[in-house]
């Protein structure tokens, strides 16, 4: 039976990692939670079946020799509990992103390697069954060439946590939101060699308006970006466009999706569909009929069998990890001077 502590009491902790170790009883023992708020940690602990709540991850550590350990705090705080859990020869699985830069992302994958342990990271997206019926047929689609990454809320600006606050985490909806569909559509092209990328980014609604689908925030307290557009350069020669927002003057709620655009085919994650041209007219290839299905869990479970020893669990792994990082802080780069950076 492996021992399993969480690090940070939160939603998420508690809607998708406990909920998950919860789930079989047979193979982990819930040993502890870390949250600098104690109350917070042992309410945690009542409500979720651990069995003791700590301030200090270093304590917890020490005390519990954890085998797995899920972090789950804000991102500003995702570096420092990720090298202390590997330090201690825990398998780590890391809520998104990463890390806050690259470096961060880069010291946590060569720790994990020479630790010989498990880091990995929680884009769900990529363990859907739309994302995994395109990836066993992607070779319909032929030379992809062109593809589009897009994570568009009308108005969406979470009005809890610190999703507004720069400083803790890192940015807005790309390094909260886009992150997502970034990571899926790099899986699905299969982590390509990427040459450059350039972005735009603006700051036009958020600091306006204080009330939207997701509640209220103060917009004096809004420090991320509304929306971001970036490109993404592949040595192959093809590209990726990456779109996203918080908040933008569009016509849908929400948009969340990936598109290939092939020589011999298309193909979209949502809803699962790949098609071609005939005469003018649409062919659907292949599709999948939408169903429920718990992606979180899927991860997490990926994660754990990896950490077991499966070499055939789907991760996203450390080195992975530190790709999606290097992208997201390039093209807040670009955006910020105006021009492209090379990777």
């Amino acid at each position: 039976m492996k021992k399993v502590a969480i690090v940070g009491a939160g939603q998420v902790a508690e809607k998708v990692h406990a909920a998950y170790y919860q789930t079989k009883p047979e193979e982990f023992l819930l040993t502890a939670v870390v949250d600098p708020d104690l109350a917070r940690g042992e309410l945690f602990c009542q409500k979720n079946q651990f069995q003791k709540a700590y301030t200090s991850i270093a304590e917890m550590l020490t005390v519990e020799q954890p085998d797995i350990v899920s972090i789950c705090t804000p991102n500003r705080f995702h570096y420092d509990s990720v090298m202390s859990a590997l330090e201690a020869g825990c398998s780590v699985f890391c809520e998104k992103p990463p890390a806050m830069t690259s470096a961060e992302a880069k010291n946590m994958w060569k720790r994990a390697e020479e630790n010989g342990v498990v880091l990995a990271y929680d884009f769900q997206h990529r363990y859907s069954p739309e994302a995994q019926m395109l990836k066993k047929n992607i070779a319909l689609l032929g030379d992809i060439y062109y593809s589009e990454a897009n994570a568009l809320r009308r108005s969406g600006v979470p009005g809890w946590g610190n999703f507004i606050d720069k400083a803790l985490q890192g940015g807005g909806p790309l390094i909260d939101y886009g992150i997502h569909m970034l990571d899926t559509a790099l899986y699905l092209l299969d982590f390509p060699k990427i040459k450059a990328v350039s972005a735009y980014q603006y700051q036009k609604i958020g600091t306006q308006k204080n009330q939207g689908t997701f509640g209220f925030w103060d917009p004096k307290k809004y420090t991320v970006e509304d929306s971001l557009f970036g490109t993404l350069e592949f040595e192959t020669g093809s590209i990726l466009r990456i779109n996203t927002s918080f908040a933008l003057n569009i016509q849908p709620n929400k948009v969340l999706d990936v598109q290939l655009c092939g020589d011999q085919a298309g193909a979209n994650l949502y809803p699962g569909k790949i098609y071609t041209d005939q005469a003018g007219e649409l062919e659907v290839i292949k599709q999948i009929d939408s169903v429920d299905s718990n992606n979180h869990f899927t991860s997490i479970d990926n994660f754990c069998r990896r950490a077991a020893g499966d070499s055939h669990a789907i991760v996203a792994d450390g080195e992975q990890g530190y790709i999606i990082q290097r992208v997201i802080e390039a093209l807040y780069q670009s955006a910020e001077i105006g021009g492209k950076i090379e990777l």
